[in-house]
């Protein structure tokens, strides 16, 4: 059992408490109004530090330098633990570099943000399907940071904790939360903020002259239709903002992709002709959760950083009239 004792009055505890003045002042900005700066903050600071990431009670380090110059991001993370591993962003071209293998896997990815992927919009709807508050101010990688909360009204979507820099509103931590408990956490140990970053720094920290180069081809080539196919029991909040009709690569069938968000969560659905293939029922990597079925002759899976009950009842309820 843990024991509180009072604290005892110090110079030090009165330079705390006399500073306490200050705080509210970076509190009376509304938590929309944090979000809306914390957007820009990620679409244009320039970074450089160390990031833990921390996913089924497993951490890893990584080593990262972000800039964005006319705007195109450039990026450099490495991680020493396990298989060393190199990714160098250039726009949206990303090399994945394999040291020990001697090897570059070349990919392309769009533009969303390497580790803030699954930041808050301005088309998410608090206090329909969250609420955000702000908690309380503290300290992250040594700077002074503003910490937000962002709590479901249900059982279908998770909950975020979000610690912005008080300066910039960058984010500097952040946590999907699942019941009261994170169970996924990006976290800096170090930054610097919009220091300069030389071009070097973003070079590979390894000659890759003789390596072996692949080309990931992204699998489909996708077409943007509309559709007949409807979820009969989406929950509150979500809609379809895209659909695609995408051919897979060396196939001929077609898969239709269909994205549902409430602004924040996202849920792609695939559906495809039924293969006899499909493993069916839920699958979980991290925060994110899916679920597949078939149904009248096509395969169905639903996948997105949402909780299981989601996928699958979204999954099951997908009707095509």
């Amino acid at each position: 059992m843990r024991v509180f004792r009072a604290p005892r009055v110090t110079a030090i505890s009165m330079f705390l408490v006399a500073n306490l003045a200050v705080l509210p002042a970076s509190a009376e900005r509304l938590p929309q109004d944090w979000l809306s700066s914390m957007g820009a903050a990620v679409q244009s600071t320039s970074y450089e530090g160390t990031v833990i990431l921390i996913q089924d009670g497993s951490a890893e380090e990584l080593m990262v330098v972000h800039t964005v110059r006319d705007g195109v991001v450039r990026e450099k993370m490495v991680a020493h633990e396990g298989n060393v591993l190199e990714i160098i962003r250039n726009g949206n071209v990303v090399h994945f570099i394999l040291p020990d293998r001697q090897s570059v896997l070349v990919e392309e990815w769009d533009d969303q943000s390497t580790l803030f992927s699954t930041l808050p919009t301005s088309k998410v709807r608090f206090g329909s399907e969250y609420d955000v508050s702000i908690v309380r101010t503290g300290r992250v990688a040594g700077r002074e940071a503003i910490e937000l909360a962002i709590r479901p009204h249900d059982e279908f979507r998770y909950g975020h904790r979000i610690w912005l820099d008080t300066e910039t509103s960058f984010p500097l931590q952040t946590q999907l939360i699942d019941n009261g408990q994170p169970i996924e956490q990006i976290k800096f140990a170090d930054i610097k903020l919009n220091s300069e970053i030389h071009s070097s720094a973003l070079e590979p920290s390894v000659s890759i002259e003789n390596f072996t180069w692949l080309r990931q081809s992204s699998g489909h080539e996708g077409t943007r239709v509309e559709t007949t196919w409807k979820c009969g029991a989406l929950p509150a909040g979500f809609r379809a903002i895209d659909s695609h009709a995408e051919k897979m690569q060396g196939s001929d069938d077609v898969v239709t992709h269909i994205l549902y968000s409430d602004g924040l969560a996202n849920v792609s659905v695939f559906i495809a002709p039924e293969s006899g293939g499909l493993s069916t029922g839920p699958a979980r990597v991290g925060g994110s959760n899916s679920f597949s079925t078939a149904s009248g002759g096509f395969e169905i899976t639903a996948i997105g950083e949402v909780p299981s009950v989601t996928v699958k009842q979204i999954a099951t309820s997908m009707q095509k009239p």
